[in-house]
C-alpha cells in the first residue's frame, strides 16, 4: 500500500452505526462500528477520546485499548463484505443488542473468533455454527421465561 504513504487521517467522527474518517486528499471512508467490539460497546464520549497517530496513519483509543489503521479503511470493501455475510454475521446484525464478548463467554468460543465471524472476516464451521445456534435458542428460551 505504498500509495497510502502520503495520505493522512485528518478527522474522525461517528454515528450510531459507523466510524468515519476524512483523509487529507478529501476522501471519506467508513466502517461499521459492529466490526470493532470495543468501539461498539463504548459510550459516545469514550469513542471521542481518540488520538491520531503521529504519522496520521492510525487512530488509537488509550482508554479502550483499540487501534485502527488507515490501511484497514482501504483493505476492507464494505459493500463486498455486506453482500457476502455469513449466517452468524447476519444474525448479529439483526440483533445488535447482543454483546459479542458476553455471548462468546456464554457459548464458550474465543471472543476474537466470534468477533471475526460477526465481522464476516472468517466463516464458522458447522460445529461452531451449531454451538452458536444452540446458545441463541437457549437465550431465547430464557428470555421467554422472564416475568416482570
Amino acid at each position: 500500500m505504498e500509495k497510502l504513504s502520503n495520505l493522512k487521517i485528518e478527522k474522525v467522527w461517528f454515528d450510531d452505526k459507523n466510524i468515519y474518517i476524512l483523509i487529507n486528499d478529501g476522501t471519506q471512508k467508513s466502517h461499521p462500528l459492529r466490526w470493532f467490539d470495543r468501539l461498539w460497546n463504548a459510550t459516545q464520549e469514550q469513542r471521542e477520546r481518540y488520538e491520531i497517530g503521529s504519522f496520521g496513519d492510525s487512530i488509537h483509543w488509550p482508554e479502550l485499548d483499540e487501534d485502527l489503521s488507515l490501511e484497514g479503511f482501504y483493505t476492507f470493501n464494505k459493500d463486498e463484505i455486506e453482500t457476502q455475510k455469513n449466517e452468524v454475521s447476519r444474525v448479529f446484525d439483526k440483533f445488535p443488542v447482543i454483546n459479542i464478548s458476553k455471548f462468546a463467554e456464554r457459548v464458550k468460543i474465543n471472543r476474537s473468533l466470534l468477533a471475526s465471524y460477526v465481522c464476516n472476516e472468517k466463516k464458522p464451521g458447522n460445529k461452531n455454527k451449531k454451538q452458536i445456534e444452540a446458545a441463541l435458542h437457549q437465550l431465547g428460551k430464557e428470555l421467554l421465561e422472564v416475568k416482570l
